[in-house]
């Protein structure tokens, strides 16, 4: 993206308007909270439960008192308040370097901070890394989605640069292992490969701070965007919980398809971004291919029923797809979802 000034977000939310929100115009014919229907809303009223009604709005004690299921009535707020809560850890930078989920990261968040300023909600970020280290106070207009974009694509490059100045993480070396390289490396569950345990003593994103600190930050029930790639370590699903009790949340998974389908590179070393863990494997075993993607499936539905579990659907937005259309499919799956 080049230098990381105002300019370099002024660039990137250019294309975007250009690329994305032009199309997006044509499909919301200008109705941009249809995006997140159901969200930001204020109690006004009860009435008796409908068929097809949101049981989440079912007012219980009022229900156990008349015998008769009743539901809470919402108008929605004049101005929603919407926070991104915005995953930026070592793991979101794997990724081809045009199509990292860095920059997939950026592209949504600043997509949907001008879809929903334009709305005429007010957005603000929190952002982490190995911890939370960034927040933009809720605002709106332009300047606020250049302030996230900019915020974003800095950190895109500090990573880049830091990436620059030592030996890449992920697809070490294409060839096998010299003998003295491979001398102590002990067998593995995937069979022909070795692994090696890095030096440095990296830390694991922890997801729960992020969810945590939204919670402890967003006070005015409104809406919550999660985007991030769910690699963290365990116990996020009581603070995601805790933020759906307020909050309208909508968790955005970013995924590359290469974290499930490796190619055909032959032997590699690959490297874990969160930990340093290295192993070498031979990517044109099929037996190993298959293995990854049957582990890769079952986590994914493990993610998805945590989510749930939570009370929040998980939504994914795949590196190699076009942005509009995973846009638009939240959008679809929310709306069914609702019937």
């Amino acid at each position: 993206m080049g230098a990381t000034d105002t300019l370099s977000a002024e660039r990137l939310l250019r294309h975007l308007e250009w690329r994305v929100v032009r199309r997006l115009d044509g499909r919301l014919q200008g109705d941009y909270r249809s995006l997140f229907r159901g969200s930001g809303l204020d109690f006004t009223d009860l009435r008796e439960y409908e068929p097809g009604d949101d049981l989440r709005h079912i007012e219980w004690n009022v229900t156990a008192r008349l015998d008769t299921p009743y539901v809470r009535e919402f108008v929605e707020d004049r101005e929603l308040t919407a926070w991104l809560l915005l995953d930026h850890s070592a793991s979101m930078g794997f990724g081809p370097v045009d199509r990292q989920k860095h920059l997939v990261l950026a592209e949504v968040a600043t997509t949907l901070a001008h879809v929903l300023t334009r709305g005429g909600s007010r957005v603000g970020a929190i952002v982490m890394d190995t911890e939370v280290d960034a927040v933009v106070p809720p605002a709106s207009g332009r300047i606020q989605v250049l302030r996230i974009a900019k915020l974003l694509l800095d950190r895109r490059e500090s990573r880049a640069a830091e990436v620059d100045a030592a030996p890449p993480p992920g697809w070490r070396d294409r060839r096998r292992p010299r003998r003295n390289q491979r001398r102590g490396a002990r067998r593995t569950a995937y069979g022909g490969g070795a692994t090696e345990r890095s030096a440095d003593d990296r830390k694991v994103t922890d997801l729960a701070l992020l969810l945590t600190a939204g919670a402890g930050i967003a006070r005015r029930r409104g809406l919550v965007l999660v985007v991030s790639d769910f690699i963290s370590a365990e116990g996020w699903e009581r603070p995601l919980a805790r933020l759906a009790r307020r909050h309208e949340v909508v968790a955005i998974q970013v995924v590359d398809p290469r974290e499930s389908e490796l190619p055909d590179a032959g032997a590699v070393y690959v490297e874990d971004a969160e930990t340093g863990e290295q192993l070498f494997v031979d990517t044109s075993d099929l037996g190993f291919r298959a293995r990854l993607a049957a582990a890769a499936g079952a986590r994914q539905a493990d993610l998805e029923a945590r989510a749930h579990r939570a009370g929040v659907d998980l939504y994914t937005v795949r590196t190699d797809d076009d942005l509009v259309r995973s846009l638009m499919r939240i959008s679809e799956l929310r709306r069914r979802r609702r019937r």
